[in-house]
């Protein structure tokens, strides 16, 4: 009797352990949420979605995909909010996305490796910037161990780096960085930014009143303002910066060398601009953070007329990022300004295999087909760039390359 009564029992399910938690803050985003959730299946156990005052759909679509819904009063404070979501995960770890970012499905393997190494605290991520023809890349600390020591600072371009950086000096756990490209990141339309200058200046300008000696700030508003004309105020910036940043801190400093090389070179101050980018180049940052570095320089070495040295820094950037092409554009024209037009249609056809729709590189092959005699294969050059220039709506360019083709 007692066997049977034993095996009438009915069996109570353990739900199981909560590894990762997705936290998010989010305003408005009904457009792109529903991509950015999608790509986190089969790796986030959990949902956490903090809203700041959404009027679209952004609730109802978070909802069915289950996530826990927070709601939290805008403060101009992104840490306060990215800590408040922190505050409502139960995971062993925490991955960190925006509504306009995307998980990289093949780097999920990857990440389910890292998260079981007991050594591990933080995992920077390999962030593609698609849209940014300046800097592909970025390195971002967005999947780390939920523990109350590790919070976010700033009230913009907010991070965990500060409270990491003290943790890791008490324990034994590490920071690894993953190379492979983790998260894809769409929000660089030019009307994207535009919305998000003044958000940000305002920001950042309360970041540095109340933390003058925050030289990651100072880096990041500088740069701003350097991008929107200000250069002299983003130079004085960008000095500050560089006076009292730490020196164990090499991202910032590498940030900091970087701006300070495009400030110069606006200003047409090449000698300093070119101190900085080597200055930059010289620390020891993952090579992912040296691409536009490499770029930057090599377009430098073209306005001296150096090409050898523009030459090299496009060479040492595609080394590093062999799917970007805007490096191997400026590689074509500086071999094409050296006479060596075989390699210069080299590098213009690897950039069009990259981008299939880049105006200018089949402008400028269709130029180095035309001097080496091809001419039929430069008249479907010019026809492409001619197509594409149009689609674009650089109609000026079109209709004169329109007329170079019919005098062929």
């Amino acid at each position: 009797m007692a066997s049977q009564g034993f095996n009438n029992l009915k069996q109570i399910s353990v739900p199981a352990p909560i590894k990762v938690s997705l936290c998010m803050i989010v305003k408005n985003e009904a457009e792109r949420l529903a991509n950015c959730l999608k790509s986190v299946k089969g790796f986030a156990d959990e949902i956490i979605v903090v809203d700041t005052g959404s009027s679209d759909r952004t609730v109802s679509i978070a909802k069915k995909f289950g996530a826990k819904i927070f709601k939290f009063d805008w403060c101009d404070d992104f840490a306060a909010a990215r800590n408040y979501a922190l505050e409502q995960a139960q995971g062993k770890w925490i991955l960190v996305l925006d509504a306009d970012e995307i998980l990289e499905p093949s780097i999920i393997p990857v990440l389910q490796n890292a998260i079981n190494n007991p050594e591990y605290l933080v995992i920077n991520l390999n962030r593609s910037e698609i849209g940014s023809g300046r800097s592909p890349y970025s390195l971002i600390a967005r999947l780390f161990s939920r523990q109350p020591e590790i919070y976010f600072t700033g009230f913009y371009h907010e991070s965990i780096d500060n409270s990491v950086a003290e943790l890791v000096q008490k324990n034994a756990q590490k920071v690894v960085t993953i190379p492979q490209v983790a998260i894809l990141h769409y929000g660089y339309k030019v009307e994207k930014i535009n919305q998000k200058q003044e958000f940000a200046q305002r920001l950042m300008t309360k970041q540095i009143t109340a933390y003058p000696d925050d030289a990651y700030t100072h880096s990041k508003l500088g740069a701003l303002y350097v991008e929107i004309g200000e250069v002299e105020k983003g130079l004085s910036l960008l000095q500050t910066g560089l006076a009292i940043v730490d020196p164990k801190q090499l991202p910032t400093l590498f940030e900091l060398n970087y701006h300070l090389g495009i400030a110069y070179s606006h200003l047409q101050n090449w000698d300093l601009a070119k101190i900085h980018y080597q200055n930059a180049l010289e620390l020891d940052v993952a090579e992912v953070m040296k691409i536009s570095t490499y770029n930057n320089l090599g377009n430098l070495w073209q306005t001296q007329s150096n090409f050898a040295e523009a030459i090299a820094c496009y060479e040492k950037l595609l080394a590093i990022a062999p799917d970007f092409a805007t490096g191997y554009f400026n590689l074509g024209i500086a071999r094409k300004s050296v006479y060596d037009f075989t390699g210069a249609i080299a590098a213009y056809i690897e950039a069009l295999k990259i981008n299939p729709e880049y105006a200018e590189a089949y402008q400028n092959l269709a130029v180095a087909l035309q001097q080496t005699g091809k001419l039929e294969a430069s008249k479907l050059a010019f026809s492409e760039a001619i197509k594409y220039h149009q689609h674009q709506n650089h109609l000026e360019i079109a209709q004169q390359l329109q007329g170079h083709l019919q005098s062929l």
